[in-house]
């Protein structure tokens, strides 16, 4: 009985054994199967988050959008260091300085057809005044009349009007100023610069009511042109939303605060899911938010009917321009002085050239060796947008470019001409750029570099900061330009003799779309509040705003050729000025 229970005994142990085995195995293979569920479960939300950045991304900062109205300098202003109480009372005067007429108090929305109609108004050319023909030095007037849908006359002002005076046989033109009589009635001043034909062109931008949506567009929706990032480690990726304008007093999800330590301008991303701040390798455009307008809104930004329609005349637009009633018949009109109470652009167009009304005498560099001989021994240094770019290319074509392997439309560049000592560089400026993906460490601010400069009589520094900053509230341009203003007044104070020009917005092609936010009224408003800043300061601006303006060709964020050569001719006549004419 002994050996009988011991053999049970060892052979219960065996099945038992048999059991824990079978038990184990089940388990491990429950172990596994759940450990690879786990794997895959995390690899698709890694996916997800690297596919899905801008669905969740623009989610989080659509939790952030404050409820119309809400005013734009509440709505950035507190981001970045504290104005002094000389900044604070400069923005007032800035804000001043762009101010636009406010449409009169009635029912919203306002009906299309009370809304302007350039096809229903008109303008007169005014007769000259106390004598019956006009001349080279005089100043001609036209009286514009701004009715709507209905035909009926506008009681108001606030209609964004352009205007210009130009002969095509002569290859002339010039930009005329607008004067707002708030009461629907509109006056266009032209100096007329040159013998011959003249004829007067006016053209509607946007109505008044068009304007005020823009302004709420500017000050509500400050964000409607969004950036991203790329964050990465290791094989790991991620891809949130960047914006430089958070919300006061509501819910914000993490954020990586990227706001620049020299000049304490802010920029922001969400924070990843996964990644820390300090993996972040790129900047790049991201997209524009949608919808804006409302339905009754679009139709106030139709192309051909609303958007940069030329208004008609009610009689005669042209003139005959007979010479200039002086004694001295050899002044040339391009001497002509400003009279106080006459209107007096920055230069004109005769035969295709450029011709400014005061300052250095344009000079003509046609060829290679010409360019080449204005720039020997001289150091360029160009920052900026695309506009600015565009005079890097034009350049670059007589000065051998250095292949620095990188995209033409992201930078840097360079030329260097070893043999002449010429040095010529671009870079774009930092955030907010609608760019292709740039790296974290080609993304400068431009008052960081100008920093880095040393200056003096060989060195150049051109810039042109517009284009990327139309769809941001106004302070937001206000604080970048400033911070640049300060590193040029301490470049010129290092460096007595740098040359420093200035090139100003100029005029784009527009439709629905583009007008949300690149329109030419949000591109006026800049340029002014960059002229005003750098007024006096020692500085060369180039007009690029009247140079697109006066000229025959179809606006373009990018000028043509024609008047980028007369630009580059501008700039190399301040580098090199003709000693005789000046």
């Amino acid at each position: 009985m002994l050996k009988t229970e011991q053999e049970a005994l060892v052979n219960h142990g065996g099945l038992k054994g048999i059991i824990m085995c079978r038990y184990r195995a089940k388990y491990a293979l429950i172990f596994l199967l759940l450990a690879t569920s786990g794997l895959m479960f995390l690899l698709r939300n890694i996916l997800t988050l690297k596919l899905g950045w801008q669905n969740s991304s623009r989610a989080a900062f659509a939790q952030m959008r404050p409820a119309p109205p809400y005013r734009a300098h509440t709505f950035c202003s507190h981001l970045g260091p504290e104005p002094t109480p000389d900044e604070a009372l400069e923005d007032r005067y800035l804000l001043k300085a762009i101010a636009w007429p406010e449409l009169p108090a009635r029912p919203a929305p306002v009906p299309l057809n009370q809304t302007s109609d350039p096809v229903h108004s008109l303008f007169t050319v005014l007769p000259s005044k106390g004598q019956k023909e006009w001349h080279v030095g005089d100043q001609l007037e036209a009286l514009v009349h701004m009715h709507d849908f209905q035909g009926s006359p506008k009681r108001y002002g606030g209609d964004f009007l352009v205007a210009r005076l130009h002969s095509p046989d002569l290859g002339a033109g010039v930009a005329g100023k607008v004067v707002d009589h708030l009461n629907g009635s509109y006056s266009a001043l032209f100096p007329l610069l040159w013998g011959g034909s003249a004829q007067v062109q006016i053209t509607m931008v946007h109505s008044s009511e068009a304007v005020a949506v823009l302004q709420r567009l500017r000050e509500e929706r400050p964000n409607r042109v969004f950036f991203k990032s790329l964050f990465r480690s290791g094989e790991l990726s991620e891809t949130t939303t960047c914006i430089p304008c958070l919300p006061l007093n509501y819910p914000q999800p993490p954020l990586c605060n990227y706001t620049n330590l020299h000049t304490g301008e802010p920029w922001y991303c969400l924070k990843p899911e996964l990644l820390s701040c300090d993996t972040r390798i790129n900047h790049a455009m991201g997209g524009y938010e949608n919808p804006l307008y409302t339905n009754q809104e679009a139709l106030l930004f139709q192309s051909r009917i609303n958007i940069k329609v030329i208004i008609h005349t009610s009689g005669p637009d042209r003139i005959n321009v007979l010479p200039q009633k002086i004694d001295e018949t050899e002044l040339e009109s391009s001497t002509i002085k400003a009279e106080p109470d006459k209107y007096t652009p920055s230069g004109y167009y005769y035969q295709g050239t450029w011709r400014p009304l005061c300052g250095t005498s344009v000079r003509q560099f046609n060829d290679s060796s010409s360019i080449t001989q204005c720039l020997t021994g001289k150091v360029i240094h160009m920052y900026g947008d695309s506009t600015m770019r565009q005079w890097f290319e034009y350049l670059s074509a007589f000065i051998p470019d250095f292949n620095l392997h990188r995209t033409k439309n992201v930078g840097p560049l360079m030329a260097v001409d070893f043999k002449n000592n010429i040095l010529m560089n671009y870079r774009c400026h930092g955030p907010p750029i609608r760019i292709l993906p740039v790296s974290t460490s080609e993304l400068r601010y431009v008052a960081d570099e100008l920093d880095g400069l040393a200056g003096g009589p060989d060195t150049v520094v051109v810039f042109s900061i517009w284009a990327h900053f139309t769809s941001f509230p106004i302070e937001v341009y206000i604080r970048r330009m400033r911070h640049i203003r300060q590193a040029l007044v301490r470049l010129l104070d290092r460096g007595p003799g740098t040359l420093v020009i200035i090139r100003s917005a100029n005029f784009v092609a527009m439709d629905q779309t583009t007008s949300k936010h690149s329109s030419d009224w949000f591109s006026l408003q800049i340029d002014t509040v960059l002229r005003t800043m750098f007024k006096g300061l020692g500085v060369v601006f180039v007009d690029a705003w009247e140079m697109t303006l006066a000229h025959h060709s179809p606006h373009n964020i990018h000028p043509p050729p024609p008047i980028i050569k007369n630009m580059v001719d501008l700039i190399l006549s301040h580098v090199c000025p003709d000693k005789k004419k000046s």
